[in-house]
């Protein structure tokens, strides 16, 4: 559906984009996770057509998208991270708006706006004014102007980074309810549990540069590997710096009394893990060994970036 080679994009002298490639299958979600600034807007941008790009090709639908992007933006539809209305109107005002905009068919979208609004779980608030609406209201309403013009493809920018929880799982239900109905999406986050949710391809870029592109399950049997979890009486922190110089240990992540030891050999680990805690001296209230998820996965690749 989606192919992209050697992307590359240049603020000045800052290389955002460093020759980024992948492929995105049709009726698929797309995770494209990546800490802040690490291109993944950019990104979507140039794939949305509202940014050039320095080099590199796009295929969509096995078509260039510099030659044919009149016909291929018709395909797309983009919720921005921060989208921004007029207040003053209600839903019902801003969909017909935006119909008048991008298509002289007035009474197709005015018959169609009930039923976006209905999709996005936005009916009963249609009516009210823009500017009393929570910002989960104002994702949905984003959502149903993506939701225009029928995209096949539907691309999300930090669909659920401002929302609050119930508001998160609201979106996460929306895009499982859009995979049902074949829809390519594009989701772009940083909030890792979402993407494992409802994802079934992983993305991870760091600085500018593709880590890994891969099917969430065959990422999990990839770069699964067990992780140490020690919950301490007292902060551990001075105490657990020394752990870090023993060469089967990768990573130590500490969150107040709980430390997390990620290591490159486990069966060594397994042998000599015990016998370091109890050098340190101090209490262990909990020990457990707990398989990766994404998160561990992510946190693993963007430290070895970071080496790199």
């Amino acid at each position: 559906m989606i192919e992209v080679a050697g992307l590359c994009k240049k603020y000045g002298n800052f290389e955002a984009l460093k020759s980024i490639s992948f492929s995105v299958e049709k009726g698929t979600v797309f995770g494209f996770i990546g800490r802040n600034g690490a291109g993944k807007t950019t990104t979507m941008n140039i794939l949305t057509g509202l940014l050039k790009f320095d080099k590199g090709e796009i295929l969509i639908k096995s078509k260039h998208f510099l030659k044919n992007r009149r016909e291929l933006s018709k395909l797309i539809g983009y919720l921005p991270e921060s989208p921004a209305f007029y207040d003053y109107m209600n839903s019902y005002e801003y969909l017909s708006f935006i119909g008048r905009i991008i298509s002289s068919d007035n009474k197709n979208f005015e018959t169609n706006i009930k039923g976006l609004l209905e999709k996005v779980g936005l009916k009963k608030g249609g009516k009210r004014r823009i500017g009393g609406y929570s910002r989960g209201m104002k994702q949905r309403l984003a959502l149903a102007v993506a939701f225009m013009n029928n995209p096949e493809i539907l691309f999300l920018d930090e669909p659920a980074s401002a929302l609050d929880p119930e508001g998160r799982m609201e979106m996460l239900g929306l895009i499982e309810d859009l995979k049902d109905e074949k829809i390519t999406i594009f989701l772009s986050t940083h909030i890792l549990n979402d993407a494992e949710k409802v994802c079934d391809r992983i993305c991870i870029i760091d600085e500018g540069k593709i880590l890994v592109t891969e099917n969430l399950s065959n990422l999990y049997k990839t770069h699964i590997q067990p992780i140490f979890d020690i919950e301490f009486e007292d902060d551990p922190e001075d105490k657990v710096d020394q752990l870090k110089n023993l060469g089967w240990v990768e990573n130590i992540k500490i969150e107040r009394r709980r430390v997390s030891i990620y290591v490159r050999d486990l069966d060594t680990a397994k042998k000599e893990i015990l016998k370091e805690l109890s050098n340190l001296n101090t209490g262990v209230t909990s020990y457990q060994i707990r398989k990766s998820t994404l998160e561990d996965i992510f946190l693993r690749m963007v430290g070895k970036n970071e080496i790199i």
